[in-house]
């Protein structure tokens, strides 16, 4: 299909990108409305959907398939996760929100980029309710919690599940360390410096930073713990569906997937159930942001198939050869694509270039030609997915979560374009720091 379609094709993606940078500043009282935004996402969306349903109906489907996985996922996540409330309180201070987002890192690797987003972001935004600068803590927590701390497992980031059911080992994320570490650690360091920045001045001004001997003021305790056995849940379904979906009589990729639809959605609708209102109230838990996520999603999903197409059709002569030229590739178009098919698409060129079956991501392990090996190439599209995603707003589901629970918490966050002069002052220098010490030629 790539081969049939013109590059004018990608222009609805990229003036749906366009839209969503600009009209919160244009007309940000008529984007406040989830309705609205529908409408834009379906203004792009419906001209690609008809053409690509008259050129290749079975990608629409596979396409809305993936999308309803995607939404059905996060919103679980989302759910279950605001049915968590962590009574009491802490001070507000750089060191606490540096151990906070540390802890973020490491469990985002257990209940995903998601869960831990959604898990830790009302709490630290509660911690830092009397800070006036708390802008930066939320970009940082994108960073670090929403993105690149899911790097060491498959069950981190959507991309690494991908490849865990495609065939790389569960345990071969772990190789992915090094890197990991390299770059949670410079973010932590340049965090609580610029955290420590801003409490002093707050501090010296009055202007509301906690003092930072104030301590802990209240008893901390869990309520809603019954939302962490549902969590695992959800690891659970998407794991054992995934992984053994045809032993357990799920026989098609369509069949797996409703699968872990349904079991994600019963598991959200327990949560509902189960946990107290007055848990959720005190969360300042609402449906608003899933749903932003969704309407944006949609169109996002459906105007980035032409552009996913052309790249599967025509990758190749991009002339990637070498790990550094995957890494920042498949990294900057994770940034705007979604980073799952984006990783899959770099996999799959790969895969072509060492003489492998593109389903078959073991075996590009395994590959070997011409002093290149299949590992570094699979180990730079997989560093790259996971840590540029945290590049735009849209760059990963979480992302644009959080930055709405910031927002509905009356924090001024940002825009898109001005969430990117924190990427490229922070994170550029970062991902070519990357470069040099695991990707050099």
């Amino acid at each position: 299909m790539g081969h049939q379609l013109g590059l004018v094709w990608v222009a609805p993606f990229a003036l749906l990108l366009l839209s969503i940078a600009v009209l919160p500043l244009l007309i940000p009282r008529w984007w406040e409305s989830n309705l609205n935004k529908g409408l834009v996402s379906a203004t792009f969306a419906l001209p690609v959907l008809f053409y690509i349903f008259r050129l290749d109906s079975s990608r629409l489907i596979e396409t809305g398939i993936e999308y309803t996985a995607f939404i059905v996922l996060l919103a679980a996540l989302f759910i279950i996760s605001g049915g968590i409330h962590l009574r009491g309180s802490l001070p507000g201070t750089p060191f606490t929100n540096t151990v906070v987002l540390a802890m973020g890192a490491i469990l985002a690797n257990f209940i995903g980029t998601t869960g831990a987003s959604m898990l830790l972001i009302r709490p630290i935004l509660r911690t830092n309710e009397r800070r006036r600068h708390r802008a930066h803590i939320v970009v940082f927590f994108i960073f670090i919690v929403s993105n690149i701390g899911g790097l060491l497992t498959p069950l981190g980031d959507p991309p690494l599940f991908l490849g865990f059911l495609r065939g790389v080992p569960f345990e071969w994320t772990l190789k992915l360390l090094p890197h990991w570490l390299l770059m949670i650690t410079a973010l932590l360091i340049i965090f609580y410096v610029w955290d420590r920045r801003w409490f002093e001045a707050e501090r010296a001004t009055h202007q509301g930073a906690v003092r930072e001997d104030l301590g802990v003021q209240e008893k901390l305790s869990v309520e809603g713990k019954v939302n962490f056995l549902l969590l695992l849940g959800v690891l659970m379904v998407a794991f054992v569906v995934g992984r053994f979906g045809v032993q357990i009589g799920l026989q098609s990729e369509y069949a797996r997937r409703g699968g872990q639809v349904v079991g994600m959605g019963i598991l959200a609708g327990l949560s509902m159930l189960m946990t107290r209102r007055e848990t959720r109230d005190v969360n300042g838990f609402a449906f608003y942001p899933i749903v932003e996520v969704a309407v944006i999603f949609a169109g996002i999903f459906a105007t980035m198939i032409p552009a996913l197409a052309i790249l599967e059709a025509r990758g190749g002569d991009l002339g990637l050869t070498h790990p550094w030229q995957f890494f920042w590739v498949t990294g900057s178009l994770s940034g705007f694509l979604d980073n799952a098919p984006t990783y899959l698409t770099f996999a799959s060129m790969a895969s072509g270039l060492m003489g492998t079956e593109a389903a078959r991501l073991d075996q590009l392990l395994r590959a070997t030609t011409g002093g290149l090996h299949g590992e570094a190439l699979l180990t730079a599209i997989s560093v790259g997915a996971v840590s540029m995603g945290a590049n735009t707003y849209i760059g990963n589901g979480p992302n644009f979560m959080v930055r709405a629970i910031a927002e509905e918490a009356g924090i001024k966050m940002p825009s898109f374009f001005g969430y990117m002069k924190y990427t490229i002052g922070i994170l550029l220098p970062l991902f070519l720091l990357v470069t040099l010490v695991f990707f050099r030629p």
